[in-house]
């Protein structure tokens, strides 16, 4: 959405959504060294300015602190001292390199997802498996040869201070619960749970209280996000049709598993209401978020992609008309978020990797 979830997003990157091919490919041509001295590609026109956060790791799902000055990421860098996903702060003018960490605000235990800070600035919400066990859950990466996530029943979320803090759990429910995200308006959590027997959308009080069940369809519901005005929301979701299809997906499920290959994006109401598919594209399309002005949508797909390469970012109104490419990399652009101000953009790129597999935050100057 994981918020891409839930998600061991770097699987992602090793898809084989219609034909097998050798990922050192798409690597080679990557584009990931400096067009002209500069990170932007020239067909990059909505990026006034770019710069690079972090070198090395897989780094993903940055959110601004409601006063633009703060970020909270996941990061599985080994050289900061970690196994698998936690959460690191960052001030909005940093960059960190292998050597130069940024503090950890999760607790160093299990795994974790999607941190996203509440209105106070001084707090974070996210998910974690630490809970059910100190170590790194495993990521199983295939079954039956296709790409899957897994879906831990061990995630709960909780409230941290900015000194790594456990202040508060927010869930309690047998089953995932992870992929939390906050209203701009400061009154609402979304977020993803498994309490139905099927992964739905979710919303309560920034204190746990008030849970109301927003989807209900067979499928996975996730990576919600609120419009700027609190009133609508915007996810990526799968809707198996088949009996077949419906069966496999079951069967995963009933694993802690799902294949992510086929979503496409919806958008609600706030309350679920109005409830309609907004792309019609194939492939994976996710990670989707509003652009400042509540009218446009900015999402990462593969669907013009033969071979599950590459992701780009696209925009579309919220009425499903405009469709255009944003981002043009050869290999992985994903988990845009623009500042609350809306002069930033803060996404998660292979660019500029030196032809390895890291991936890194980078955050550009937005221009419409």
């Amino acid at each position: 959405m994981n918020r891409l979830a839930v998600i061991v997003f770097v699987s992602l990157l090793f898809f084989s959504c219609k034909n097998e091919k050798n990922s050192s490919d798409s690597e080679a041509s990557s584009g990931a060294t400096k067009m002209n001295e500069s990170l932007i590609y020239p067909e990059e026109t909505n990026f006034k300015s770019l710069r690079q956060v972090t070198y090395g790791g897989d780094n993903a799902e940055a959110y601004w602190s409601f006063d633009d000055k703060q970020l909270v990421f996941q990061s599985n860098n080994t050289k900061w001292g970690v196994n698998c996903d936690q959460m690191f702060l960052m001030d909005a003018d940093e960059t960190f390199t292998d050597s130069i960490a940024p503090p950890m605000v999760s607790t160093g235990k299990g795994r974790t997802t999607c941190a996203y800070f509440l209105p106070d600035n001084k707090h974070i919400i996210y998910a974690s498996t630490h809970l059910g066990d100190d170590e790194c859950p495993e990521v199983p990466l295939k079954e039956n040869g296709n790409y899957i996530w897994p879906i831990y029943d061990s995630y709960d979320i909780f409230i941290a201070d900015l000194e790594g803090n456990i202040v508060k759990q927010l869930t309690d429910e047998v089953g995932y619960d992870a992929e939390p995200t906050v209203s701009p308006k400061g009154d609402k959590i979304v977020f993803t749970s498994t309490r139905s027997g099927d992964l739905e959308l979710y919303t309560m009080n920034l204190d746990g209280s008030d849970v109301k069940q927003i989807t209900d369809e067979l499928g996975y519901d996730g990576g919600a996000f609120f419009s700027p005005d609190g009133s609508k929301l915007i996810f990526r979701a799968s809707r198996p049709k088949t009996e077949k299809e419906k069966k496999e997906y079951k069967d995963l499920l009933a694993k802690g598993l799902v294949e992510p290959s086929d979503m496409e994006l919806f958008i609600c109401n706030a309350d679920g209401s109005e409830m309609r598919q907004l792309t019609f594209l194939g492939n994976a399309n996710w990670s989707p978020f509003f652009h400042p002005s509540g009218e446009k949508i900015l999402f990462s797909s593969n669907f013009e992609s033969e071979i599950g390469f590459p992701f780009n970012l696209y925009m579309i109104d919220i009425d499903g008309k405009n469709l255009r490419r944003v981002t043009h990399g050869n290999t992985f652009e994903a988990f845009p978020v623009f500042s609350n101000d809306g002069k930033h953009l803060i996404f998660s790129s292979n660019r500029n990797n030196g032809g390895t597999r890291d991936t890194n935050l980078f955050i550009a100057e937005w221009q419409d």
